[in-house]
């Protein structure tokens, strides 16, 4: 079954860390762009960081020097470091993949690029 799937999320206070995994299945996950985005009820999703099939990232100005993402192909699973946390931060976040074809430039945070999307996972910042 294609898919993928989050875990990580929980509460933290403001000012602390977080990491993410996004568990992938059922296609060449090597090959694929990831990303992560994030919603908060009522608002627009948020792209905050991509990663090519070669290692190229990138992030959203709000989560750049705070957050890492990260890709281990052997394990076919996606990361997101989250350090210095902010109230502003709390959201569902969601991993996607863009499957069909390769792509080696600066992933774009935009939504309808991406075609494989997980369930989210929720993280809440308490300040």
């Amino acid at each position: 079954q294609v898919q993928v799937t989050e875990s990580g999320g929980g509460l933290v206070q403001a000012g602390g860390s977080l990491r993410l995994s996004c568990a992938a299945s059922g296609y060449t996950f090597s090959s694929s762009s990831l990303g992560w985005f994030r919603q908060v009820a009522g608002k627009e999703r948020e792209g905050v960081a991509g990663i090519a099939s070669n290692g190229i990232t990138s992030y959203a100005d709000s989560v750049k020097g705070r957050f890492t993402i990260s890709r281990d192909n052997a394990k076919n699973t996606l990361y997101l470091e989250m350090n210095s946390l902010k109230t502003e931060d709390s959201a569902i976040y969601y991993c996607a993949a863009r499957t069909l074809s390769r792509w080696y430039g600066s992933p774009p945070l935009v939504g309808p690029w991406y075609s494989l999307w997980g369930q989210g996972t929720q993280v809440t910042v308490d300040s």
